[in-house]
């Protein structure tokens, strides 16, 4: 596996590339958000270890550019940053995960092991080609799109399976466990603004209203519920 590291302390960096190399990966090595971004398209990682406060792009910046183009590389922030709003604004960016400096070799091998291991699992396509209906947006899992009229709504893996969750489960309560667990992966370690906030923008796009949402209904203290109308 090609894992880049983006890392502008020289010794975390030296050390990360030499625990990953002796645990048998490929790895590119950048001191800084702009070089990460150039190694990126130039050689094509499978893994991506940001640290977050770096020169001229922050790992943010990085992470942002490349979800972009790219939803289901992993991406880990390695940082000494450990607020909860500083992991919400990373995973709201796009983040599988993090490590807090200073870190373990084994925990660091654990971690991108796990991280990988769910994100192998999360890209295999939601497996129907069936194009299905939440109220009156039309939904085409294969393509990642939605349609409401001749309004194309671009969907990310993760939203199109919480949508086939929905609907598989239309008229239940989907619990906050099963969501995570079928759209995150079993090893994520649910943040429970992670998921709201993902409702919340998701809703923006797909609703009508989304202060009156017809599609993802809020089941207080459960979960979300998709209603099946008449």
């Amino acid at each position: 596996m090609k894992v880049l590291i983006a890392e502008d302390d020289t010794n975390i960096r030296a050390g990360l590339i030499d625990i990953l190399k002796g645990e048998g990966y490929e790895t590119f090595a950048a001191a800084n958000g702009t070089e990460a971004l150039a190694l990126f398209v130039s050689e094509r990682p499978d893994f991506i270890c940001l640290d977050i406060m770096m020169p001229g792009k922050s790992g943010y910046d990085v992470c942002r550019e490349i979800r972009k183009t790219n939803e289901t590389i992993p991406i880990v922030f390695i940082t000494a940053k450990s607020e909860e709003i500083d992991k919400v604004v990373g995973l709201e960016l796009g983040a599988d995960d993090f490590i807090t400096k200073p870190f373990g070799v084994k925990e660091v091998i654990a971690r991108i092991r796990a991280v990988s291991r769910r994100c192998n699992a999360m890209s295999t396509p939601v497996k129907t080609d069936t194009v299905f209906c939440l109220a009156d947006l039309m939904v085409a899992p294969l393509e990642l799109r939605a349609w409401r009229g001749n309004n194309v709504i671009e969907l990310s893996l993760r939203e199109m399976r919480l949508l086939r969750l929905l609907y598989d489960n239309a008229g239940q309560a989907v619990t906050r466990d099963q969501i995570f667990n079928e759209c995150w992966g079993l090893d994520f370690v649910p943040n429970s603004r992670t998921l709201d906030q993902h409702i919340a923008q998701l809703r923006k796009r797909i609703e009508q209203d989304p202060k009156n949402p017809q599609i993802i209904q809020t089941v207080h203290g459960v979960g979300y519920r998709y209603e099946k109308g008449d």
